[in-house]
């Protein structure tokens, strides 16, 4: 995804912050939509029905279309103007918000996440690019600033929110609350969206190769799809087939986009940074470490809520200590990092190793006494791990490209985080549900403990993954990348 930089547009100093709180009002709701339906899935489950597969579809729909819509988000802000595509995206997801909490059966929820995830790519590249283009160099950093603090907020309010709007049950909603509540966030911010927003320049001489797009949005369903529905299907032998066609697709996609790079043609992705080591291995690490945050979120909601039969307030309150965790880790790794580099996100990877390895042998030692404290040392373990290895992530993974190769590596980047996390919710999930199903346990209790300390095991074998991947990366993120 080749991307044309834009000179900067001159935007009033009072304009700028209320144009920066529209693209923050983006960011908070694709934070929230991406978190709170786990915790709300349970409660959908029993009033659409479903399956046991549902809960992981609410998840990994969304994740899954974002994936494969932030290869082109960037590419059509560049065609059609950032403004133009920023309000047209949001006025969509604040639409498809409206009918996700209208929807009437299981099939036209799954469906409409995944249309509000593509959506939802379409949105957030602007807002980036927007930032760029608004403030001044000085500025730039203050102004990406204010992500951490917001998405801390969001990560740590958004559960309980979800879980108080759903245990609420107002005017009769229950879940469909978590869903309504964006309408006014995004209407609001399209209000003031329309009046601050700095109108853009759209380049109409570039193009969107369609051919590479479509192989890898096929190649991320292919992949995920299987893990999911694998076990509920029986897995036949078809299952395993189009794992292995989803991997090979993507083998298939290098081979497009170098041809078509000598052919003088549109790329979707620079063909270069398949040629990097440090940059596939970048590519290899998010994956893993990304399925491993995701995947422990569902884990987490099937053991509390199905298993336990914790309320989605109880369930959201108990998950405070990983979300402070992950504030902290992210506070923390921030002056360490031009000091020690990767070695941040090493240590990070190996203390949350240690937290879901914790986690797991609580659930198993606590028994079915198993409570909130209980799981309160581990999960902020957990996050904290999460936040050390997160926030040095992109600098780090992004340092061994090029300058002209920076644009497309961040989408790819980007890209991956949400394939990850669909990755992480059908594989856990998937074990989860097996295990449950042939642990001949005791007790209904007993299997669900069972089932969550084999996921959790495998969710801590996707970090060592990670771990091991890190090697590859540069060693320290570029000096005017730390702290961005």
């Amino acid at each position: 995804m080749t991307t044309t930089a834009s000179p900067p547009i001159t935007i009033g100093y009072r304009l700028r912050w209320p144009a920066l709180f529209v693209v923050l009002a983006a960011e908070i709701l694709d934070l929230l939509d991406a978190l709170i339906t786990s915790i709300a899935g349970p409660t959908i489950v029993r009033d659409l029905g479903g399956g046991e597969t549902l809960i992981q579809w609410l998840t990994a729909a969304y994740t899954l279309a974002m994936a494969g819509g932030l290869l082109l988000g960037g590419r059509l802000g560049d065609i059609y103007g950032r403004r133009r595509m920023f309000l047209m995206a949001m006025a969509g997801f604040t639409a498809l918000s409206a009918a996700c909490a209208l929807a009437q059966s299981p099939g036209q929820l799954v469906t409409l996440r995944a249309i509000q995830g593509f959506v939802g790519a379409m949105m957030l590249p602007q807002g980036l690019g927007l930032i760029k283009e608004m403030f001044p160099p000085q500025e730039v950093g203050k102004a990406f600033g204010m992500f951490g603090p917001i998405m801390g907020l969001s990560s740590v309010g958004g559960p309980i929110l979800a879980g108080v709007l759903v245990d609420a049950d107002v005017f009769g909603w229950a879940w469909r609350t978590i869903f309504a509540i964006n309408i006014p966030i995004g209407l609001v911010a399209l209000a003031v969206g329309l009046r601050v927003l700095p109108p853009s320049r759209p380049n109409r001489s570039l193009h969107i190769e369609t051919t590479s797009a479509a192989i890898a949005a096929a190649s991320m369903v292919a992949i995920v799809y299987p893990l999911i529905q694998g076990h509920e299907l029986g897995w036949p032998v078809w299952c395993f087939a189009l794992i292995a066609a989803g991997v090979a697709g993507f083998a298939l996609l290098a081979l497009v986009e170098r041809r078509r790079e000598r052919a003088g043609r549109v790329t979707l992705i620079v063909p270069s940074l398949f040629t990097k080591r440090a940059f596939t291995g970048g590519v290899a690490a998010g994956t893993a470490l990304f399925g491993s945050l995701m995947g422990m979120m569902i884990v987490f909601t099937l053991l509390v809520q199905v298993g336990l039969g914790w309320s989605p307030t109880k369930a959201g309150v108990a998950g405070i200590p990983q979300a402070l965790g992950m504030v902290v880790g992210f506070i923390v790794s921030q002056p360490l990092m031009a000091r020690l580099g990767r070695t941040v996100m090493q240590i990070g990877e190996a203390v949350a190793i240690a937290g879901l390895g914790g986690l797991a042998m609580t659930i198993r030692l606590a028994g079915d006494d198993l409570n909130a404290w209980h799981l309160a040392p581990a999960l902020a373990a957990l996050g904290l791990g999460f936040g050390m290895t997160m926030a040095p992530y992109f600098d780090i993974a992004l340092a061994g490209v090029e300058e002209h190769e920076s644009g497309s590596a961040s989408g790819v980047l980007s890209s991956v985080q949400q394939l990850g996390g669909a990755i992480g919710v059908g594989a856990l999930g998937t074990l989860f549900w097996h295990t449950l199903a042939g642990s001949g346990a005791a007790s209904p209790l007993e299997g669900f403990r069972t089932a969550a300390t084999a996921a959790l095991l495998l969710a801590a074998g996707f970090m060592a993954a990670a771990l091991l991947l890190t090697f590859l990366l540069p060693r320290r993120a570029r000096p005017d990348a730390v702290g961005h």
